[in-house]
């Protein structure tokens, strides 16, 4: 959606111009090569927000240093074997494609910044190797000079810190999940609302990338890095907790299994969340006593209605310790973080899990080093001066979009920029420059031009088309300490770099472009693969490391499935319910082992029933409705957990009750006793 600029956004495109200024008057000062690549690198490193600036700033630095590395290494000994120096560039900027597209956190820019820096310094300096050492050196003064003159501007000179704008949007979150559960709580879960509700998936993971960058910002909530992590550790949780709760309570109201005593302590509970003022944490401890109470008074061997609130009351015990949980977290942030003083609810083990395709990443490098290998061809037989700028421009558009589903449109478009950059280039060198005298009067002539780019940068409807003209006019410049453009220059590099996008883009949309629907597919298909594996104790994640990756997962589907509409069979795929049976599976194995041998059969006949149920979907990429067969075995163990005493049957009848309710929600209740005839448990312990 877009917007008018704001005065945060202006002052970005004012800063930034300030930095891209004085790293080029430094750059003329210490007469580096190309004072210009300084310039030119503020547009690609400069970032809004100060703590997503220094991250940015820190890992360009490494990259560059990495590929900086690579090209002194493969330069000089390759240069005699143009075809071979050619291959080794480019098969370099595909590994390093591949890398970043597996790390999907801030760290990948390490990897891009890897890749295409070894393309831009190495593939100009195949004509003169005996200097690649300088010329190496060069680009990283100039680089590194543009990367601290962004860095300082942005720290220093009116800093906009990271911490108030990720802990508004946290809030924003946790006000949208808790308002879902007022909902749940209240008349049920309004339909035309699960679409938001569902969204909060995918702006978690957006959550998670921004807090990534925290322990870079300037502000107070740097020092409780710790303590946003283990927010969204509970955010994790909380979206399928929401989603069992609202299935338990609408199957209860459906079957007017709703009893006075439930209906009181889901009114208090809805007061509670609602709260504004955070009550004091004595309350969450008076609610989880009210719940056991509830417990203690439900029998599951009573019937289907008894079953189903003995689940729901564990579920709500389990939102009151999340919720109190984020309400003391969110003080103790604000407070600036440090030590804990009081224990949280709620302990998690979960190591971050990120979904990684290595499909597509290897697609992406082929389709890099295929655009590489075809421009260096054409340089190679041609002879042409300039071919290796269109090669090293090629390699860094491959890189920049590589992340989209189907990146040509955006190279597209960054070739329509390029167009626009050529044209406003050639009236600055030949119209404008020539008049130019001095360095201030050169800033006013720049700002009139770099200023509303900044503004385009900072707008995210036009960032895109902002970060292309200002990188691209800052390098086709090439600004130097004295004025010495001449039009067969500016006309080779202009039609080089046309020439590399344009390969780019044309060998991108043979190889790589692909649609939501199908990105969508392969998300889905990733995920039950996961699930699949669990019944064979093939996964040894953890339950809590299992259900971030599947909510990544989700988080990464939501856009493709609005994207791809509702007409198609992919919109009545409910991947958070397939995300319920999963954890529900993870209980179910982690447990068996412990369970009387007659009882863990009939508990594997239900693993390998529902794994299997997912496997098939895994082949066939579309969802299936599960067999009967598999009902009926579900409800012999039902009929076994209701016979088996203490708490192993009844963790066992929760589990299997998740397991039921997300394949055959609307089968007819389940009937104690029906199905148990040679099973039993209490005699075989």
């Amino acid at each position: 959606m877009s917007r008018w600029p704001s005065v945060y956004d202006w002052l970005y495109a004012v800063k930034t111009f300030a930095a891209a200024m004085l790293a080029l008057y430094v750059g003329m000062a210490m007469d580096l090569e190309r004072p210009y690549w300084a310039m030119a690198t503020v547009y690609i490193v400069s970032q809004p927000l100060t703590g997503s600036l220094r991250s940015k700033a820190v890992f360009r630095m490494i990259g560059t240093l990495l590929g900086a590395t690579a090209t002194v290494v493969l330069v000089p000994n390759l240069v005699d074997a143009p075809e071979l120096l050619s291959a080794a560039l480019a098969l370099w900027v595909g590994l390093c494609l591949y890398l970043a597209l597996l790390d999907r956190t801030p760290r990948s820019y390490l990897f891009l910044l890897a890749g295409y820096t070894a393309a831009l310094i190495g593939f100009p300096a195949v004509t003169t190797p005996d200097t690649i050492w300088d010329v190496a050196l060069s680009r990283v003064e100039e680089i590194g000079l543009g990367i601290l003159c962004s860095t300082v501007i942005g720290t220093v000179v009116f800093p906009r810190p990271l911490g108030p704008v990720l802990s508004a949007r946290i809030l924003a979150w946790v006000g949208n999940a808790f308002s879902w559960t007022e909902e749940l709580l209240g008349e049920g879960e309004n339909p035309d609302n699960r679409a938001s509700h569902i969204r909060l998936a995918a702006d978690a993971v957006e959550l998670r990338m921004l807090a990534s960058q925290l322990a870079y910002d300037t502000s107070i909530m740097q020092s409780a890095t710790r303590w946003v992590d283990e927010t969204q550790r509970r955010m994790v949780i909380l979206l399928p907790l929401l989603s069992s709760i609202g299935d338990r309570l609408a199957a209860l109201r459906a079957a007017d299994g709703i009893t006075p005593g439930l209906e009181r302590l889901l009114a208090e509970l809805q007061v509670w969340v609602r709260a504004g003022a955070p009550p004091p944490r004595s309350e969450a401890e008076r609610l989880q006593a009210e719940i056991a109470r509830c417990e203690a008074e439900t029998d599951p061997r009573a019937g289907w209605n008894e079953v189903m609130r003995d689940s729901l009351l564990l579920r709500l015990g389990e939102l009151v310790a999340v919720r109190q949980d984020m309400r003391d977290l969110r003080r103790h942030i604000e407070n600036g973080g440090g030590a804990l003083k009081t224990p949280l609810l709620v302990q998690t083990r979960v190591s971050e899990q990120l979904h990684r395709d290595h499909g597509m990443a290897l697609l992406s490098a082929l389709a890099a080093v295929l655009t590489i290998g075809v421009l260096c061809a054409f340089w190679i037989a041609t002879g042409w001066a300039a071919g290796g700028g269109a090669a090293a421009l090629a390699a860094a558009a491959c890189c920049l979009f590589a992340a989209l589903d189907d990146p040509a449109p955006a190279l597209k478009q960054f070739l329509a920029s390029a167009v626009l950059a050529v044209v406003s280039v050639g009236i600055g060198l030949f119209a404008i420059l020539p008049v130019v005298h001095d360095f201030e009067i050169l800033m006013l002539v720049l700002a009139a031009f770099f200023v509303p780019v900044g503004l385009l940068t900072a707008l995210p409807a036009t960032q895109p088309l902002g970060t292309a003209l200002g990188f691209l006019v800052a390098t086709l410049l090439s600004l130097q300490s004295s004025y010495a453009a001449d039009f067969v220059s500016y006309a080779d590099g202009s039609f080089a770099a046309l020439l590399g996008l344009a390969c780019a883009a044309v060998v991108t949309s043979l190889m790589r472009s692909v649609g939501a629907e199908w990105s969508a597919r392969r998300l889905l298909r990733a995920g039950w693969r996961d699930l699949a594996a669990i019944a064979g104790g093939q996964t040894q994640r953890q339950r809590d490391a299992l259900m971030g990756l599947l909510l990544d997962r989700l988080g990464l589907l939501v856009p493709r499935l609005a994207a791809v509409g509702e007409g198609n069979d992919l919109a009545a795929v409910d991947a958070l319910t397939d995300l319920r049976i999963g954890i529900n599976m993870v209980d179910l194995q982690r447990d068996r082992e412990a369970l009387p041998p007659p009882v863990r059969g009939v508990v594997d006949k239900v693993l390998s029933g529902t794994a299997a149920r997912f496997a098939e979907q895994a082949v066939t990429g579309r969802e299936r409705r599960p067999p009967a067969m598999l009902l009926r075995e579900i409800d012999r163990a039902l009929d076994v957990a209701v016979a088996l005493p203490g708490p192993k049957g009844r963790d066992l009848l929760l589990q299997l009750v998740g397991i039921r309710r997300g394949l055959f929600a609307d089968a007819a209740a389940y009937r104690p006793g029906r199905l148990a005839d040679d099973v039993s448990p209490v005699g075989a312990a």
